[in-house]
């Protein structure tokens, strides 16, 4: 749910519980999202309040399969199960605030499988920098046949595209990412369809039972276009999994030294080097198939790791010019249009 737990207003940090005619909505917002669901249940008298989140969403978490009594007693919510009983401090549900209004101005179509996959594709580049708001989401742009969704921290850059016609109307958009981890959640199947529905300020989607509402992040977003490497001089192929498993065991000793790994290509391998002063050397190879590939190159080896994971491709490519140029990792099947741009790391 989207409560907050940081906030000046108590409200915010509460799920609003509402009890229908034979439903209970349960909707959850922390001032920019809003989140909502929406169960079957036995109600004998309609009525709303509002119940901490973190304790309501701890006690249930434990509580084995089965019904769950809910009453309000004045200003306490009764909790009943079996022999267990809880009594929680509520608050009025007039004082929630409720979702607004989407006024579709743009939609996109996708399954939620889909929009699930493009979304993972891009989201392990998003920014924690508070600092700069815009780059804390996904720019989604749609021109009528091509959707891009782009994510960078200014260290990394992240690139996912769909080529596909008349899947909603033209977009441009940057979405917070704890909306997009809402949407996703979304209790829906993969090949169910879900539509995206944009205004000027916000986007909302409706999945029936669930619902998001979301602000947008304002401002430009970066010229990411700039970023990308217009050339490359150098490439290594190599096994996604082989080079996973060499990196993750690197990552050991170098996160003392600020996750740098050091990658020299020497004929048909690279030699994988990570070093922690006070915990010693590590050194690994892997198999590639160079195209002029020699030469030796730092990244932060997590920002690698990301990458990697993110494609499903049995095969990747480092493209590369110089060792203190950026690198772009991508797919060996360019059919699988998605590519993260990696600044590289002083040797030293």
């Amino acid at each position: 749910m989207a409560t907050s737990a940081r906030t000046s207003l108590p409200i915010l940090m509460t799920l609003y519980l509402e009890a229908g005619e034979s439903s209970l909505r349960l909707l959850g917002c922390d001032g920019e999202i809003w989140a909502e669901r929406t169960i079957l249940a036995n109600v004998s008298k309609p009525g709303t309040v509002c119940v901490n989140y973190q304790i309501l969403q701890q006690l249930v978490s434990t509580l084995p399969d089965g019904p769950i009594t809910l009453s309000l007693e004045n200003t306490t919510l009764l909790m009943t199960q079996g022999q267990s009983e809880w009594k929680l401090m509520a608050l009025p549900g007039d004082d929630f605030p409720q979702p607004p209004e989407v006024q579709s101005a743009a939609e996109l179509r996708l399954t939620i499988g889909e929009f699930r996959g493009l979304v993972d594709g891009v989201a392990y580049a998003v920014a924690d920098d508070q600092a700069r708001p815009v780059l804390t989401g996904v720019l989604f742009v749609y021109d009528g046949s091509v959707l891009t969704l782009v994510a960078t921290d200014t260290h990394r850059l992240a690139v996912r595209r769909l080529e596909r016609d008349g899947i909603g109307s033209n977009i441009n958009a940057v979405v917070p990412e704890k909306a997009l981890k809402a949407i996703k959640n979304l209790p829906i199947s993969d090949d169910e369809e879900v539509v995206v529905k944009f205004d000027e300020t916000r986007l909302g989607v409706d999945a029936g039972q669930a619902k998001v509402v979301s602000q947008l992040l304002m401002g430009a977003y970066p010229n990411w276009e700039r970023v990308v490497p217009a050339e490359h001089t150098r490439i290594w192929t190599v096994d996604r999994d082989e080079l996973i498993s060499n990196v993750n065991r690197a990552m050991i000793l170098a996160r003392d030294n600020a996750n740098r790994i050091r990658f020299k290509g020497a004929g048909e391998q690279i030699v994988i080097m990570a070093r922690s002063d006070e915990k010693g050397e590590a050194r690994e190879e892997v198999a590639i198939i160079s195209q002029n590939g020699d030469l030796e190159i730092a990244f932060n080896g997590r920002y690698v790791l990301d990458a990697l994971k993110a494609m499903k491709a049995q095969g990747v490519r480092a493209e590369m010019t110089e060792p203190a140029r950026p690198a772009v990792f991508r797919p060996v099947d360019e059919s699988d249009q998605q590519y993260c741009v990696i600044m590289p790391m002083a040797l030293s």
